[in-house]
Parts: structure tokens; C-alpha cells; sequence
């Protein structure tokens, strides 16, 4: 069976990845993966920079091309697309609550926040949980017709709990697959399948 497509699109949702990450996102098998991408780099689809891939700009282009065959059915599932409108609504309520972790109000002012209020930063903790609660039934939804959305909904909860239980990078670090990393990957993904763009603001 042909998994390329589907591996190529982890790397996009990615960005730069490994082949372990591409596993994960996609859900195939870490072998099968390694074979895909040394097979994908001959064929100039992908470029490799140490153990990490990414898309060559044509594989881009051809890749989105192909979105209208890999996702038909999804795309054509209203109760999928309601569900990402739903999604959406909620994305903004993650976005304000992401520049509430990172800033805080000083005197009138917004400065950056150097998290030694505890209460402020355990407040906005509590919020994220019910950010959680509200795109749980979402994500079911997803995994349904695309069962390889559980790697969003599993890590998404166990990176919540590890910022309720106090390490404060998996709210947003980019060091660690924080809550706003992977949410950030799993927009992007939502993104391609249904072709849709980013809503600036």
C-alpha cells in the first residue's frame, strides 16, 4: 500500500520532522515511514537536514494538488465541516488565552509575563482545561472519519495535564509538544484537508 501521500502531508503538518514525529502524526509504521522519506529524498520530494525532513517547494505544490483526491470524502462530510466551524470558533478563544499566558496586565499596561504570579498562571491553566473539554467532543468527531486524530486528542490532554501538575512549558514551549504546538499542528492539518486558509485578525 501507497502511504506516501499521507507521509508527505505529516511532514507538511510538521513542518521539519523526524521520522519518529512523522509516525506520530501520521500513524504509520516508523519502518514504513523511513522507507517512504529515503524514497521521497531520491525522488527530490523532500529534503533531509540531519535525522529531520521537509517538503522540496514542487512536492508542496503537487502535494495540495492532491488534497482534492486524498480528502474528498472528508470534504464532502457536512457533519465533519460543522464541526471544524465549530473548531474555529473555539481556535479564537485559544489564540486570546495564549496572549494572556504570554503577556499580563501591569499598571494599564501589557508586558511580557515572567510566570512568577503562580495564581495568574494557574487561572489560565484552569481556562486552557475548559478549552480542552469544549474541542474533546470536536476531536472525536475528526477521529471518526480520520482515526489518526486521536495522536491530537491523547497528547493535547496529556500535555494539559502536565501544565496542571505545574511544568508550565507544555502550555506553549516550543521546546516540548506543548498544548499550543501541537494545537497549532492540528489547525494546519485541518487546514489542508478541507483547503481552507489561516484567519488573520
Amino acid at each position: 500500500m501507497n502511504r506516501l501521500p499521507e507521509i508527505l502531508h505529516g511532514v507538511a503538518v510538521k513542518k521539519y520532522a523526524t521520522v519518529a514525529e512523522i509516525a506520530s502524526v501520521t500513524g504509520v509504521d516508523a519502518d514504513q515511514v523511513r522507507d517512504f522519506v529515503k524514497t521521497a529524498t531520491a525522488g527530490g520530494r523532500l529534503l533531509v537536514n540531519g535525522d529531520k525532513y521537509l517538503l522540496t517547494p514542487l512536492a508542496q505544490v503537487a502535494l495540495r494538488f492532491d488534497y482534492s483526491r486524498q480528502f474528498d470524502a472528508v470534504r464532502s462530510d457536512n457533519f465533519f465541516r460543522t464541526a471544524y466551524d465549530r473548531f474555529e470558533s473555539i481556535n479564537a478563544d485559544l489564540k486570546s488565552l495564549i496572549t494572556r499566558w504570554q503577556t499580563i496586565d501591569t499598571r494599564g499596561a501589557r508586558v511580557a509575563n515572567d510566570h512568577s504570579d503562580r495564581e495568574y498562571d494557574m487561572e489560565i491553566i484552569a481556562d486552557l482545561g475548559d478549552i480542552n473539554d469544549d474541542v474533546d467532543g470536536l476531536l472525536r468527531i475528526f477521529e471518526s472519519a480520520l482515526p489518526r486524530f486521536a495522536y491530537y486528542r491523547v497528547n493535547l490532554s496529556a500535555a494539559l495535564e502536565k501544565a496542571e501538575a505545574g511544568a508550565l512549558e507544555w502550555v506553549s514551549s516550543t521546546r516540548v509538544l506543548s498544548y499550543h504546538t501541537l494545537w497549532f499542528e492540528l489547525h494546519e492539518d485541518l487546514l489542508r484537508i478541507l483547503d481552507k486558509r489561516r484567519r488573520e485578525e
